[in-house]
């Protein structure tokens, strides 16, 4: 009895880590088709420590392995059920022909895509960075036939998560397109900016990266590590603010997109402006499409992830 209840303990020391470690392993809980190559993907992911929403549109073709594109949106989103990118952005359309997988996160609109230091009263556990370049890149892959070779678009808010994120994540993006961003986080300007954007949701900004003088400010800094953006491809655009092709009578909301609009485009110009100086004293080459006119909204992100597939298409081999 004394060997059987010795073996039993040691069973149980090699039985239980491999038990946590397994707890700690995202996997696909379910799959809802939207339409045969739209399928909304639901993740118990330990890092969110629930089930997250992200959707996966497919190639036309998915016969070998192929390379992923990574939608983010911005402050806000239309639909909780939905990343903007497909219900506003034409990413459906823009993809059909397109030989990538396109994931987009859903839910992670206003989060900056970042792993927060506490947990919130309106947004909860919140550990995005964790999930997308810790557990998504491996399970969907594997899942959805990937190749390793990715890049990552964002929009707003998520233009600066974009680049955050590749600076942080090493060799995983090849490329990088953002769209109407701003990119500093440690000086007062920079601070404030995403203290306000939070705040507007209902969130406490101290429980992203902490007090003013927190080291998670600095940590996340894009202009601070520009040097890490080195051999990656970058495209880069802002509009200048100034009403352009897709301001007409028949704008939805059409005061609110050109004024508010037009101030915050033209606020992302001048952020752009101070990101190509400092990646310029770098040396790290990147493309910038900083067109005359055009205000902060869909219609221009969707013709400009047009303008900048080629960019991410060659660095991504397609």
């Amino acid at each position: 009895m004394r060997w059987l209840a010795v073996l039993a303990v040691l069973l149980g020391a090699v039985v239980a880590p491999a038990t946590a470690r397994a707890e700690t392993i995202a996997r696909i809980d379910h799959v809802v088709a939207v339409t045969d190559r739209w399928l909304q993907v639901f993740v118990d992911s330990p890092a969110m420590g629930g089930t997250v929403q992200v959707d996966v549109l497919l190639p036309p073709h998915p016969s070998v392995p192929r390379p992923t594109v990574y939608l983010l949106e911005g402050i806000d989103s239309a639909r909780p059920d939905q990343n903007d990118w497909t219900f506003q952005g034409g990413a459906v359309d823009f993809f059909t022909d397109k030989d990538v997988n396109v994931v987009l996160p859903v839910g992670g609109a206003g989060s900056y895509y970042t792993d927060w230091q506490r947990d919130d009263s309106v947004r909860g556990h919140q550990k995005w960075e964790t999930l997308l370049t810790q557990e998504l890149p491996p399970l969907l892959d594997d899942r959805f036939d990937g190749n390793g070779r990715n890049a990552i678009v964002g929009i707003s808010m998520g233009a600066q998560a974009a680049m955050m994120l590749a600076e942080r994540s090493g060799a995983l993006y090849r490329a990088v397109a953002a769209l109407s961003g701003c990119y500093n986080t440690a000086d007062a300007v920079g601070q404030a900016e995403l203290r306000y954007i939070i705040g507007t949701g209902g969130s406490d900004p101290q429980n992203m990266w902490g007090a003013a003088d927190d080291p998670d400010w600095a940590a996340h800094d894009v202009l601070a590590h520009a040097d890490r953006l080195r051999g990656k491809s970058l495209y880069v655009y802002a509009a200048s603010g100034l009403p352009g092709e897709h301001e007409n009578a028949g704008t939805p909301d059409l005061p609110d997109v050109v004024f508010e609009g037009g101030a915050i485009e033209f606020g992302t110009r001048l952020c752009t402006a101070v990101l190509q100086r400092e990646l310029g004293d770098l040396g790290i080459p990147a493309t910038y499409d900083l067109t005359p006119a055009g205000t902060h909204s869909w219609p221009y992100w969707h013709d400009h992830l047009a303008a900048g597939w080629p960019v991410l298409a060659a660095a991504l081999g397609v």
